[in-house]
């Protein structure tokens, strides 16, 4: 079967973005069209300052989480990249195969980067070095495709160029990956600023539905949408961005067209009543599952050790292969050596 690696940094809470662009899609179709691994990659979250605690509860709300909407993990792989050493291991290597000007020519780090300049201040050196981390979550797990969205595409080319190089240096070792667009994927943008995507880490919470949010939160959250001028509901990406993106909403809770929806609403409030009601429905499973992982925590903690053993199982022959491809003493080889050097010695 086709490998999938996806990933979810545990840096905010999941929202409605995450479910209907990606989640909704590994629970009904990546889980069982292919060999798949779902990763929380809780290293990628301490490039920024971050408080500990809140690391580790959101990395398990996570978890749990994914369970929630679907995950079955005799189906796919669930587990914590932190639990999984071979993914630090291969990183190192292939920062010894990355160049520095690769590192700075990557979008995030330019702009993180550039916007602590202007306020004086500097950015940690695991931001520039963390696609390289990326690329090792991918190609430790030998992955075939990497379902992701624009964003994230420049990525996945950089772990593509570092298989390569690394093939051709050093003999081949790792599955040269590709990025794949989402089969089947929800564009869910901000609330209150329908340019933008709906993302987790972003601090504008009024636009920004949350998994577990309450019904009545939700309602609040749509009903104050921005939409913009003139009264005629029409889906016009461009020049209605704020309506199209609640139609656009509406279509992906209901399996509707956004087109065809937009002829059925004569007014912006009932279109947002019908769409809060919508979002209340798609989520209350995710939240009802969730309340049941949340009160048998063991089970939680049963599905990520048990995920990162087999995680583990897939990535360590790859990562000893590219250890050894790269020039390093096997363990065995270094353990047999230094005991022959004592023997000598003793002698």
């Amino acid at each position: 079967m086709t490998r999938v690696f996806s990933g979810v940094k545990p840096t905010g809470h999941l929202t409605l973005g995450n479910y209907l662009g990606a989640m909704r899609r590994w629970a009904a179709l990546d889980q069982h069209e292919s060999d798949a691994l779902f990763c929380i990659v809780d290293l990628h979250a301490l490039t920024v300052d971050h408080d500990p605690a809140r690391v580790r509860r959101l990395s398990r709300q996570a978890a749990t989480l994914l369970l929630a909407a679907g995950l079955d993990p005799k189906l796919c792989t669930v587990f914590v990249q932190s639990h999984v050493d071979e993914h630090a291991r291969l990183s190192y290597l292939l920062e010894c195969v990355a160049t520095d000007g690769e590192m700075r020519r990557m979008i995030q780090y330019k702009e993180k980067a550039a916007r602590e300049r202007v306020r004086g201040g500097s950015v940690r050196l695991s931001l520039l070095t963390y696609p390289v981390l990326m690329a090792a979550d991918i190609l430790a797990y030998g992955t075939d495709q990497v379902p992701v969205g624009d964003d994230q595409t420049q990525h996945v080319e950089l772990a593509r160029d570092l298989a390569v190089r690394f093939n051709q240096r050093y003999g081949h070792t790792f599955v040269v990956p590709r990025a794949t667009p989402p089969q089947v994927a929800a564009r869910v943008m901000n609330l209150q600023d329908p340019t933008a995507k709906m993302g987790k880490s972003d601090d504008s919470g009024p636009g920004i539905v949350y998994l577990l949010d309450e019904p009545d939160v939700v309602r609040k959250k749509v009903m104050r949408a921005v939409t913009d001028s003139g009264r005629e509901v029409v889906y016009d990406r461009a020049a209605q961005p704020g309506v199209a993106n609640l139609l656009e909403i509406l279509a992906a809770c209901t399996g509707g067209n956004p087109s065809e929806l937009s002829g059925v609403y004569e007014s912006y409030g009932a279109l947002k009543s019908v769409t809060a009601e919508a979002v209340v429905e798609v989520l209350r499973p995710v939240q009802e599952r969730h309340r049941e992982l949340c009160a048998d925590p063991g089970f939680v903690e049963g599905v990520l050790r048990d995920g990162a053993e087999r995680a583990r199982a897939m990535a360590r022959p790859v990562v000893d292969a590219a250890y050894r491809a790269i020039g390093l003493l096997p363990a065995s080889a270094a353990t047999t050596a230094a005991a022959a050097a004592d023997i000598e010695v003793t002698a």
